[in-house]
C-alpha cells in the first residue's frame, strides 16, 4: 500500500505538470514543470522525501531500460544520419558539458541557500 500511495503521489505532480504543459503557451516541456512542482513540494515540505523514495528510487533504477528503444532507433536509421554523425557527437558532447555546468551551479546555489535559511538535511 505505501507503494502506491508514493505513486499516485508521483502521478499527481505529472498530471499537475501535463495540465499545466498544455494550457501554459509556453515551449518548456510538461516534465519541466513537473520537476519544478516536485523540488519546491520537497523543499516547502508539503512532501516529506520518505512519502516518494521508494518509488522513486525504483524508478532511477529501471531508467536504463527506457533508453534502449530510442537507442536502437538510432542504430536502424543510421544510414539517415550518417553525414552529420560529427555534428551529433560535437552537439551531445556542448550540451553534456553545459547541463554539467548548470547543474553544479544550482546545486550549489542551493547549498548556500540551505545553509543561510538553517535548514537541516533529514
Amino acid at each position: 500500500m505505501k507503494y502506491l500511495a508514493q505513486l499516485t503521489i508521483i502521478l499527481a505532480v505529472s498530471l499537475v505538470s501535463e495540465a499545466l504543459g498544455y494550457f501554459i503557451p509556453l515551449p518548456v516541456p510538461a516534465s519541466v514543470y513537473g520537476l519544478v512542482i516536485m523540488f519546491l513540494l520537497l523543499w516547502t515540505k508539503v512532501i516529506k522525501l520518505s512519502q516518494v523514495e521508494n518509488v522513486a528510487d525504483f524508478f532511477l533504477q529501471i531508467m536504463p531500460f527506457f533508453f534502449v528503444a530510442p537507442t536502437v532507433g538510432l542504430i536502424t536509421s543510421f544510414d539517415a544520419i550518417r553525414g552529420n554523425v560529427l555534428w551529433l557527437v560535437l552537439m551531445c558532447f556542448i550540451s553534456t558539458v553545459v547541463t554539467i555546468a548548470v547543474t553544479g551551479t544550482v546545486a550549489q546555489l542551493v547549498m548556500k541557500l540551505m545553509k543561510k535559511g538553517g535548514h537541516k538535511d533529514e
